[in-house]
């Protein structure tokens, strides 16, 4: 049984973060946030090698080389060709991005038996991209994909059964998948079982290993990770009290962008913790949590007793850190 308050949401969309709910600084609530796993380096898998003049070209850049030479490996029946071809396409790399005809390419390969090209299928199938959307169609490429030891389709496949899109809701299998890609080292799986146990979702809700595998995933960098694993080390909760620690991890999700770290790191810089006070710094972040949407009025206040000078100087310090850090449109 799910406890209430477990938010275990599936972001296939690529590239896509979801930004956690506006919290007090003193909050410990966390909320997990899943993504699809990103491409294996090696588009092929294990049966492409660097012997291979197709993959050879393609991790030279000469794309166009590559779609030609796998083009015709494919057409001889080379299932990890067929996928390359349909990498190509996926990601518009040397011809134009066709999501479509990446589907038909990575079904050829699925059919020719190669798991990768199950999970790159099933990643556009619960999607609907390039193919009709069908999470149920998505599971069984997932399926395949795990069975023949794909970690990322393992851990899609959790993250389907934990939401009960395309299977049943079962969320102690959920923890199972998502524990052996956490196990295998993938940041995303290790911060999602944190969370599992921190919720007692399909474990036994256990504070010591949610701040262990969210302490892991902060370590690998995940800012939303961070962000939560330092509010557990401000609040010793499952870890050991660290001021320093949380201090350092709140900063380092903040200059990723994490509202909710912005936040909070605004309110060490208010009251002076860890950091010397520093209002226009506190103002600077404040600003930027604020543009997030994270609403805090006893931070709102500050920024009405400071000067108009620090105000300003806060103003175009938060302007450059967006300018700095924001995607190019």
């Amino acid at each position: 049984m799910r406890r209430q308050g477990v938010n275990i949401a599936i972001l296939l969309m690529l590239g896509a973060l979801a930004t956690a709910s506006p919290a007090e600084a003193a909050s410990t609530k966390v909320t997990t946030k899943a993504i699809e796993a990103e491409p294996a380096d090696d588009p092929g898998g294990s049966s492409a090698t660097n012997a291979d003049p197709a993959y050879a070209a393609f991790d030279d850049g000469r794309y166009l080389t590559a779609l030609d030479l796998a083009t015709k490996a494919a057409a001889s029946g080379q299932a990890s060709a067929a996928t390359l071809v349909g990498r190509l396409y996926a990601e518009g790399l040397g011809v134009a991005r066709d999501p479509a005809n990446a589907a038909t390419w990575y079904r050829k390969g699925a059919d020719l038996g190669d798991p990768n090209a199950k999970f790159e299928l099933g990643l556009l199938t619960v999607k609907g991209t390039g193919v009709a959307k069908d999470p149920a169609k998505a599971a069984d490429l997932f399926e395949a994909a795990a069975a023949a030891g794909s970690m990322p389709a393992k851990y899609n496949l959790g993250l389907l059964l934990a939401s009960g899109n395309g299977r049943p809701e079962d969320d102690t299998k959920a923890a199972k998948l998502i524990g052996e890609a956490a196990n295998a080292g993938d940041p995303q799986a290790r911060y999602d079982l944190g969370q599992m146990y921190a919720n007692g979702a399909g474990v036994i809700d256990d504070d010591f290993q949610a701040a262990h595998w969210i302490g892991l995933a902060a370590e690998a960098g995940l800012p939303d990770a961070q962000a939560d694993y330092a509010t557990l080390l401000f609040k010793g909760h499952g870890v050991a009290k660290d001021l320093t620690r949380a201090a350092w991890f709140f900063n380092a999700a903040a200059e990723k962008g994490n509202p909710v770290a912005q936040n909070r790191l605004a309110h060490l810089y208010a009251a002076g913790i860890v950091y010397a006070q520093d209002l226009e710094t506190a103002a600077k972040w404040h600003l930027l949590a604020r543009r997030a949407g994270i609403s805090d009025g006893w931070l709102d206040k500050l920024l009405g007793d400071i000067t108009p000078e620090q105000l300003k100087q806060a103003q175009t310090e938060a302007d450059a850190w967006v300018e700095r850090v924001a995607p190019a449109p």
